[in-house]
């Protein structure tokens, strides 16, 4: 059987002066010094890594970073340090506490007529950012597509957000999630809510798949997961996730209810309920009744065109037709109005938080 180890090679100029600083500071073990007389090479492992220190090698010191979720058991508790070599150590919290930047809404709108860029993100997904200034580092909205169908070169992975949706705007998509029994489905108008760090895998698509993906933050970690299989053993529909569940909710069925917004109907997808009011996505279509003025006081409220064509009239500010492909963000307080709506009109709406009052202005 043949063995195989991988080792970084950093440099020193005195060998004897490194040894108690990776031994006794930094808590690794010293598993080959070379030679005896006179020693120039010494190897350490510890922390999942293996080091070669190597007198007058020819390479710059480097930074170690040492991930920990006891920071304080390590160098007394120190987190900068320099080695005798002149290594840099860097020591950090391995699972940091999540920043969620304040929102900093304004009024925006990104049209696909433009041409903002399509880049080819993870998987060989391609990436349309349809919030550009992100609203302050507080969220992403992304209209992502996968042209060809077939199977996605995906990994079992997870994400470090506070919320996330994935919203189906044409095609479908097969995903494997955990706990949440064998492939699940969406189509054009069903959407997943995928709870913080739930283990997931994007299996297959079909042609020309379209999806909307919410995340907050707007920067967030996603970390592949190595030793998962899915699909896991357990169906466990009531599991949460920070406090969060899983959703799959489908369009196919749905309940139509007035609107919060005169002159329209919506569908609930259950994710304000499910995210303990985190979040809510409510799609919108035409009604009986004439659209009128109104303004809203949550933080964050996005919108996206699925289908059809608008008017979006905004206090101050150049009247705007929208249609299918374009997005637009509605500050707290702002009045503003959706007129002559398309008879196919569709509108994806993604609040946070979730739960907020709704004013009608004449």
């Amino acid at each position: 059987m043949t063995e195989t180890r991988a080792e970084i090679r950093l440099p020193t100029q005195e060998l004897r002066d490194d040894i108690p600083f990776y031994t006794k500071t930094l808590g690794m073990r010293m598993d080959m010094i070379f030679p005896a007389d006179d020693p120039r090479i010494a190897t350490f492992s510890g922390h999942g890594l293996r080091l070669r220190i190597e007198k007058d090698a020819p390479e710059a010191p480097g930074t170690i970073r040492l991930l920990t979720d006891a920071p304080d058991a390590i160098a007394d508790g120190q987190r900068r340090l320099t080695a005798p070599n002149g290594t840099r150590i860097e020591i950090e919290e391995l699972n940091p506490p999540l920043h969620l930047p304040d929102p900093q809404t304004r009024f925006t709108t990104a049209r696909l007529a433009d041409g903002a860029p399509w880049i080819v993100g993870r998987a060989g997904m391609h990436y349309r950012d349809l919030v550009p200034d992100r609203l302050g580092g507080s969220m992403i909205a992304s209209h992502i597509r996968i042209p060809d169908a077939g199977p996605v070169p995906d990994m079992v992975h997870y994400h470090k957000v506070g919320f996330q949706l994935i919203f189906c705007v044409s095609g479908w998509v097969d995903v494997l999630y955990e706990d949440q029994g064998g492939l699940l489905r969406i189509e054009a108008g069903d959407c997943f809510i995928q709870p913080p760090e739930i283990r997931h895998r994007v299996v297959q698509s079909g042609p020309d798949l379209e999806v909307i993906e919410i995340g907050v933050p707007a920067e967030h970690v996603t970390e592949i997961d190595h030793d998962m299989d899915l699909p896991t053993p357990h169906h466990r529909p009531e599991r949460e996730w920070q406090g969060q569940r899983f959703v799959h909710n489908l369009a196919k069925g749905a309940t139509w209810q007035p609107s919060r917004l005169p002159g329209f109907e919506s569908r609930d997808t259950t994710i304000n309920a499910n995210t303990k009011g985190v979040a809510s996505v409510i799609v919108h279509r035409p009604a009986k009744g004439e659209p009128h003025w109104t303004s809203h006081h949550t933080d964050i409220l996005f919108t996206y065109v699925m289908q059809g064509a608008v008017t979006l009239e905004a206090e101050g500010r150049p009247t705007q037709a929208l249609e299918k492909g374009d997005a637009f963000v509605i500050p707290k307080h702002m009045k503003t109005r959706l007129s002559a709506p398309a008879p196919d009109l569709q509108l994806l709406e993604v609040a946070l938080p979730g739960s907020f009052k709704t004013e009608t202005h004449q």
